[in-house]
């Protein structure tokens, strides 16, 4: 955005040609393919040239190493850790001269954009000079009001009426581009004109005011948008058209000022609600963190947004907050990079693309960053369709240490009114920079869906917020920010009878991790996941049978794998069901496949404060002369949205190699377990939810179930009826040894 800044300064004294050299003197100090040793690269190489040590050596790239840094760059111009990692080792480079390179590459191409930007806004600005002295040459009557020219069209030529016409029309363009992009970044919105009296009327102009009700703007933007008109207020505007001055980076053509206009409406709705209280939230009856949106009042405060909600449609609405630790400039990285956003929320996010990158920040930061997303959101059951959701995703720095990113639904396809079940409506979160490197993170979540395809057992739970809210998506944010500390502290806390290395620990947590995204995908299939949905007779409706053809597939056995879920309701609390099935203890009460052995924890991995969230190794000592050792790898945890046993039965090889710290990337997994949701009427209420092994039936969970099972060896054969049946049974049967050992029905 810097040439917009220089050209909001043009007037009569002006020199654009200085600008061009000066820019032209930057980027020849920041551009190139050297590199030195330990250096930093871009301005703050600039910066640090006088504090270089003279005997540091130039390196200085061959032409291949050029070449290929440079294919890579047209295709990735921000390549991750890993891809550096592997470019550095393909051409022989160290990893920080790649990372210095891809910074000095951007740099180049970005200082090479502003040059041209430049130039053609000096024509711009020389071709309204031209014009501007023609005209008060030729002006000498009255002008008209349309034009600009004389009363008497005979006392000008017709090229030069033409002219007057043609220069208010791109003053017009010029000064609409400069009003977007001024508002979008917060600037404040000045004429490229200065004060010469001849900028457009703000009838004329793109407004872009943020206001409590939103944002002026014209039909055109309401239309495409699917909002219906006035949603954002009323007022005369100009219609957005496309310019004919070349923009990228972080520039945004007129035809894109659709998402920049949306982006910041969106933005200011998420900023008042997560800032406002009483009445427009309903605190939760036990006086904890939780809020519900006073739906009414919503209607009074914002009443064009939600006058467009769909009528057939239930709407959803949380707000909470949290500390947490990680720093706000991390957490705000993290939900803007699409990969890490899905892995900061493993059971949350089945998957998470980057559409497009409308601009990707300015000044290094991603203050002003605008991308478009898809996102499918899942609940862990089998009962809850996954959540497909194409939104914006816009970041913003309210101040320092105080940050803003909001998501808003579009529409798909030509019809943009047209949803896929579901509506995000402006939700995100607020993080503020607190002491000690926390955080605390306001959480507004904003939804409407369609109620009828969800189970009868789950619509409460949904629309409390429960599945889907702010305080599962805090709760499970804090419970990963506590699992990163740990795992990026010198020390990792072990229970280790076992005597296993640090790389073994760390290669158990990968695979622990992979064990989980397993069973979430066999619960909830996803477009990343394709499963073939299974439908049998004398199955029950409320059964989810799928399946699925391995071949050569890393990390998974081959041959037909079958997946088998559903959900029941249980008549006692989440902490007491949780309590008993993560016990090894009890591990023989309900565990068919263990066949009655006992358990031994011989491994155990704390991945949070709470001694309930972590990594077990259990081996199944064999009770037989012809039994074989069984181990078993297991993670569970429990925060107050929920609760998850995960388990896959490990061979001796696996355990083995997983100690030593080798590669358990092609370690072959089927994980089954439970996933525990609190019941919607007891969410409130913390004393049930910290019960532990208290009994109480008056409270309820629910309880999923899964199976993953290796039916056949080979993946050409065909699934019978019977493995189906045989699945079907197994889980009937475990959830009714359960039943039993909790004597309850």
């Amino acid at each position: 955005m810097d040439g917009y800044g220089e050209v909001c300064l043009l007037g009569d004294g002006f020199d654009p040609s200085g600008a061009v050299r000066m820019r032209e003197d930057e980027y020849d100090s920041r551009s190139g393919s050297d590199n030195i040793d330990g250096a930093l690269s871009g301005d703050d190489q600039d910066a640090n040239d006088e504090q270089q040590p003279k005997g540091k050596k130039y390196h200085r790239h061959t032409p291949h190493q050029i070449q290929e840094l440079e294919i890579f760059f047209k295709e990735c111009p921000h390549p991750d850790d890993k891809q550096r990692s592997e470019l550095s080792r393909r051409l022989c480079l160290e990893t920080k001269q790649v990372k210095f390179w891809f910074q000095n590459r951007r740099t180049q191409m970005k200082t090479q954009i502003e040059r041209h930007e430049n130039a053609i806004l000096k024509q711009e600005n020389d071709k309204l000079r031209a014009e501007n002295s023609v005209m008060k040459d030729a002006i000498a009557n009255p002008t008209c009001n349309t034009c600009g020219g004389p009363s008497i069209p005979g006392h000008l030529s017709f090229e030069e009426h033409h002219l007057r016409i043609e220069n208010a029309r791109l003053r017009e363009k010029l000064h609409r581009l400069y009003t977007v992009t001024n508002k979008f970044l917060g600037w404040p919105v000045s004429s490229p004109f200065g004060n010469q009296g001849s900028s457009p009327s703000s009838d004329s102009c793109l407004e872009l005011s943020v206001g409590r009700s939103g944002i002026g703007r014209s039909s055109t933007v309401s239309d495409s948008m699917g909002l219906g008109n006035g949603h954002f207020g009323a007022g005369p505007v100009m219609p957005i058209s496309k310019p004919e001055i070349g923009v990228s980076g972080n520039d945004i053509p007129l035809d894109r000022t659709i998402y920049v206009d949306f982006a910041l409406a969106a933005m200011n709705e998420l900023v008042e609600m997560a800032q406002t209280d009483a009445p427009l939230w309903i605190r939760s009856r036990d006086g904890g963190s939780r809020e519900t949106l006073n739906l009414d009042e919503y209607s009074r405060t914002f009443p064009s947004s939600a006058g467009m909600k769909h009528i057939n449609w239930t709407t959803e609405a949380t707000r909470d907050s949290t500390m947490v630790i990680i720093n706000s400039l991390a957490l705000v990285e993290t939900l803007m990079d699409a990969n890490r956003w899905a892995e900061m929320f493993p059971c949350l996010i089945a998957r998470a693309t980057t559409i497009d990158v409308i601009t990707s920040g300015m000044c290094g930061t991603r203050n002003g960053a605008l991308q478009l997303m898809n996102a499918e959101l899942r609940v862990l059951s089998p009962l809850v369709p996954v959540r497909t959701l194409k939104f914006l995703r816009f970041c913003r720095q309210l101040a320092d240490g105080l940050w803003a990113v909001v998501d808003v639904s579009i529409g798909e396809g030509s019809d943009s009114n047209t949803f896929l079940g579901c509506r995000r409506l402006p939700s995100g979160c607020v993080v503020e920079d607190m002491p000690n490197g926390f955080s605390k993170v306001t959480w507004v979540e904003h939804t409407e869906y369609d109620e009828t395809v969800i189970h009868q057992l789950y619509r409460q739970l949904i629309s409390s917020g429960i599945g889907f809210g702010s305080q599962r998506w805090l709760a499970n944010l804090q419970r990963q920010c506590e699992c990163l500390a740990i795992l990026m502290s010198s020390t990792i806390p072990t229970e280790d009878p076992a005597g296993i290395s640090p790389g073994g620990r760390r290669s158990m947590l990968k695979l622990s991790q992979r064990m989980v995204d397993k069973f979430c995908s066999g619960l909830c299939s996803s477009s990343l996941h394709k499963w073939d949905k299974l439908v049998v007779g004398n199955i029950s409706e409320d059964v989810k049978v799928m399946a699925r053809k391995s071949i050569n597939e890393p990390g998974e056995p081959p041959g037909i794998v079958l997946s088998a879920a559903t959900s029941v309701w249980m008549p006692v609390t989440q902490q007491r069901l949780f309590a008993f099935l993560q016990d090894d203890h009890f591990r023989s009460e309900w565990d068919i496949l263990s066949n009655s052995r006992p358990m031994l924890e011989m491994v155990r991995i704390s991945k949070g404060q709470d001694a309930d969230n972590r990594v077990s190794l259990l081996r199944a000592n064999p009770m037989k002369a012809n039994e074989s050792t069984m181990f078993i790898l297991q993670e569970t945890w429990t925060d107050i949205s929920g609760s998850l046993v995960v388990y896959t039965p490990v061979d001796t090889a696996s355990v083995s190699l997983m100690m030593r710290g080798g590669d358990s990337a092609y370690v072959s997994l089927l994980p089954s377990g439970f996933a525990i949701l609190p019941n919607a009427t007891n969410n409130d209420k913390d004393a049930s939810m910290k019960s532990g092994m208290n009994s109480g039936h008056d409270n309820g969970c629910l309880l999923t179930v899964a199976f993953q099972i290796l039916v056949n060896s080979l993946p050409t054969a065909k699934l019978t009826v019977e493995s189906v049946e045989t699945v079907n049974n197994l889980i009937f049967c475990t959830i009714r040894k359960i039943k039993t050992a909790l004597q309850v029905s």
